[in-house]
């Protein structure tokens, strides 16, 4: 018989136990997980763009309360009274597969939404689910605009380059090109400099924190052009590197998805690699088509095996 009563008192204190941690402990009231086959860094900006649509779409605005690059994003949420948290984790199962664990919390609804969750389709939960499918369905629509391909450890060509120094978020880099393109190309049209090969990006500094970047916009030329000084553009050789590679196809403004795809294949595999990606454009995206044909070459030097 006392031992029945320990039993009961054991299971007693355990549900207790579990209950307090489970409605005033435990972070979240409802987390939702599921995989896609992406790289960590591609969903990370993947949620920072779809919270923005949702704010000009829903009226629905995020704050990031803190973030971990590529593997963590808290974010505030409010839309008219009410009141959200949203947690991402995201984590890579391998350099072609992440797994994501969105967790939500309504601070004004917490312990109803802990009780009811579990064993009722309550508005919440459903609401919930549907938004969240909503990102699944919009990244995986976003995956199928490029393909990306890991070459392996290759060699970059040393190649003369004239160039300019530009900045940008890194979500605009390829804006940012644009809209400088003919500071460059023309100055090398009135010297009548001849360009004998495809453009590269060359990444002087990725701030991950800030999503900022430093880069330069290049364009080949012979080593024994004559120039004329320019407050803009200026002149050096590219040096050959040795770095991970991959083949990028699809449109340029987000070949950053490939630099999410070897970091993510680098870690698996014990590469330290530089947040300096050298990016060698093969085709013109003015002359139209296919962007699924636009080839980019990206390689990241490597710092240590």
């Amino acid at each position: 018989m006392k031992g029945n009563k320990k039993v009961v008192l054991f299971f007693s204190v355990l549900i207790s136990v579990f209950l307090v941690w489970y409605l005033f402990i435990k972070k979240s009231d409802y987390c939702i997980s599921f995989k896609v086959k992406t790289a960590t860094g591609t969903v990370f900006q993947g949620v920072q763009e779809w919270s923005a649509l949702r704010q000009s779409t829903e009226k629905e605005e995020y704050h990031t309360l803190e973030k971990k690059n590529f593997s963590f994003i808290k974010q505030s949420m409010t839309k008219g009274k009410v009141k959200m948290e949203y947690t991402w984790e995201i984590n890579s199962v391998n350099d072609s597969v992440t797994t994501v664990n969105a967790c939500i919390t309504d601070s004004d609804n917490s312990i109803y939404n802990r009780l009811t969750v579990p064993f009722f389709e309550t508005d919440f939960r459903k609401q919930q689910i549907e938004k969240i499918t909503n990102f699944r369905n919009g990244l995986n629509k976003h995956l199928e605009s490029f393909r990306i391909k890991i070459d392996g450890i290759k060699t970059s060509e040393e190649t003369f380059v004239a160039y300019i120094n530009l900045k940008s978020v890194l979500q605009e880099k390829a804006q940012t090109m644009i809209a400088n393109d003919a500071i460059i190309t023309g100055y090398l049209k009135q010297n009548n400099i001849k360009i004998i090969g495809k453009p590269y990006v060359e990444i002087q500094n990725w701030d991950l924190d800030k999503e900022m970047l430093d880069f330069n916009y290049c364009f080949p030329i012979a080593k024994d052009t004559k120039f004329i000084e320019n407050e803009f553009v200026k002149f050096k050789s590219l040096k050959a590197i040795k770095g991970l590679q991959a083949t990028y196809y699809g449109n340029f403004r987000t070949s950053d998805r490939a630099w999410f795809t070897l970091l993510d294949y680098a870690q698996k595999q014990g590469i330290d690699l530089a947040h300096q990606p050298l990016e060698h454009f093969l085709a013109n995206p003015f002359n139209g088509g296919d962007e699924l044909s636009w080839e980019t070459k990206i390689i990241i030097p490597i710092i240590k095996m």
